[in-house]
């Protein structure tokens, strides 16, 4: 009996691993959904190649697109809408969720994923950043287990006991240490970052990734977006958890223990890694990927991150340090700011420059629900769009 899997977020770039890893191991998994926002031809890839149980195109606009193209030897079933999302975290055929919708757009969907108890790989750090506690605790209302994917957290994850649930406090803990290769500008002068271009800010040096997290890489807002997963995935304050640039990203983060003890994971910079972790977990899946050659690297390397020139680690420091209503503002606000760089409306020194405007012009303010976690991530982001019209 093979494990059904769903992919929310299957076009992306996380999403395309993972069906990589899928399709090296059919005696063990079948694809049952997969889903995708707007991007037809990627999808229409996907279904030509993986022939799916269940195909969900959120965007609606894109219906009659998909309708049109649709593969003759397509025999699944076809739903439209991010409700549909919802009903297919829910299916009884369903065994595995990728999580790995980018961004608050996939918030609702990792949410009811999570409350169908059953194992998530969780790809979509902004669902954590924007409701981490209310998502934890439905974990452990519904039973569901969470399995990280982003690399650091996996690699955390990895060095724990087997038993270790996630939620749980760790015994015996002294840091968490999160590796960053520092990202394209990692040396540039804060004089040079004002004039970098959309195109330098998603050619990442190491890594392959969406446009979104490129830029997020390159203003340390994704380690920043990081830490605070982290505080949620481990259970633990920000002031135990370190950054330090690490430009090789063959060390993928490390764990210190009271004793003195400091357990690290290495691997080469392929998201296949902690996705095969997460879906063969406990056991381990054999995967086709460039291997680790310890003689053949040329060394590894550790720098302080300099916060002068990238103000944006210590902004989500600040916001998770404060917690309630602040890395919701954190996240929404990034998000409009990063778009509005990537259109070539603000420069890159201002993505970071937005995110605090909106932190300091919003007031603070309690959330208990998803709801209200919806609502304020859009105001915000009016907020957002507001602060960026005005540097036009």
């Amino acid at each position: 009996m093979t494990i059904g899997v769903a992919v929310f977020g299957a076009t992306g770039s996380i999403g395309e691993s993972t069906l990589s890893v899928i399709e090296e191991h059919p005696d063990r998994f079948h694809l049952e959904v997969v889903s995708a926002h707007s991007s037809v031809d990627k999808l229409i890839r996907v279904i030509e190649r993986f022939e799916p149980e269940h195909v969900i195109l959120t965007d609606l606009a894109q219906e009659n697109a998909l309708m049109e193209r649709l593969p003759k030897q397509f025999k699944g079933s076809l739903a439209f809408g991010e409700n549909s999302l919802i009903e297919a975290a829910n299916a009884t055929e369903v065994d595995v969720i990728m999580a790995a919708i980018v961004g608050g757009a996939g918030l609702r969907s990792t949410y009811a994923a999570v409350s169908s108890g059953k194992r998530i790989c969780l790809a979509n750090k902004e669902a954590l950043v924007m409701a981490g506690e209310l998502m934890i605790a439905e974990a452990r209302r519904s039973g569901a287990v969470l399995l990280p994917i982003d690399s650091e957290h996996n690699a955390m994850f990895q060095c724990l006991p087997e038993s270790y649930l996630v939620g749980e406090q760790i015994a015996g803990l002294q840091q968490l240490i999160l590796t960053c290769s520092g990202g394209p500008f990692v040396d540039w002068s804060i004089g040079d970052l004002t004039r970098v271009t959309p195109a330098q800010a998603v050619a990442h040096p190491n890594w392959s990734m969406g446009r979104k997290i490129s830029v997020d890489s390159a203003t340390l807002m994704n380690k920043g977006l990081e830490l605070i997963e982290a505080t949620c995935l481990f259970s633990v304050p920000e002031s135990i958890i370190d950054v330090v640039i690490h430009p090789e990203s063959m060390i993928h983060s490390l764990v210190e223990f009271i004793d003195g003890s400091m357990l690290a994971q290495l691997s080469s910079p392929d998201m296949r890694i902690p996705i095969a972790h997460a879906l063969g977990f406990p056991e381990r899946l054999g995967i086709k990927v460039e291997r680790l050659s310890l003689t053949g690297l040329a060394g590894l390397h550790f720098e302080a991150v300099r916060h002068d020139a990238f103000p944006a680690l210590n902004l989500a420091r600040k916001a998770s340090a404060e917690g309630d209503d602040r890395p919701i503002i954190l996240n929404a606000a990034n998000e409009v700011a990063v778009g509005a760089f990537l259109n070539d409306q603000i420069n890159f020194t201002e993505i970071t420059e937005i995110t605090a405007d909106c932190l300091n012009q919003i007031a603070k303010q309690k959330v208990s629900s998803i709801n209200d976690v919806l609502s304020l991530d859009k105001m915000c982001r009016r907020i957002a769009e507001r602060f960026v019209s005005e540097r036009k």
